[in-house]
């Protein structure tokens, strides 16, 4: 099955860090006014126009950025919660996007994996890979041929081995059971 992911546009925290939102109330940030171009711009790309339905992640962002897609192309919409973004903090306490940032800092210094004997409140890189690969193959089960899915960096990483993901820019692999992720990616 051919996949094509695409991150999310340009998010927006401003409000939420207006409003004080913690944990995952932060991720109701909506795009960017340029982050609404990206999706609006990626929408006329003419090789998605061939696929079957687009997957999203729950998150503001990524649905934003999926129903412009899905309003230019046709194509229907269908969200699993599971293709959320890294989960920085697994007790969703953190406050600020200073405290996710030293979060993340540390995810980077342990390439995504406790140290021996540690245990620490982020998701582990397999801990992502193992609520994905459930999603992707329950669409390569259904039959189809050719997805789309409307994630995050932290996701896609895992699936092209590609540091650097930019926003609304699809990234097409041949999806099959067995695919093989990867880890870390410097």
């Amino acid at each position: 099955m051919k996949v094509v992911f695409i991150r999310h546009g340009e998010p927006n925290y401003l409000q939420c860090d207006e409003r004080g939102f913690v944990g995952q109330g932060r991720d109701l940030a909506p795009l960017t006014i340029s982050g609404i171009q990206q999706a609006e711009d990626v929408s006329k790309n003419l090789d998605l126009y061939s696929c079957e339905l687009i997957v999203s992640s729950p998150y503001t962002r990524a649905l934003q950025t999926a129903a412009i897609i899905s309003r230019n192309t046709g194509i229907r919409i269908e969200v699993e919660v599971d293709l959320h973004e890294w989960c920085s903090d697994k007790t969703y306490q953190y406050k600020t996007s200073k405290q996710s940032l030293e979060i993340h800092q540390d995810f980077w210094k342990c390439k995504g994996m406790y140290p021996d004997g540690e245990k620490r409140n982020w998701e582990t890189i397999n801990e992502i890979i193992e609520r994905v690969i459930p999603i992707l193959n329950k669409y390569l089960e259904k039959g189809f041929n050719k997805i789309m899915i409307i994630a995050h960096g932290g996701i896609i990483r895992r699936f092209i081995g590609q540091a650097n993901i930019n926003y609304c820019t699809p990234y097409t692999i041949d999806y099959y059971m067995g695919y093989p992720c990867v880890g870390w990616v410097d």
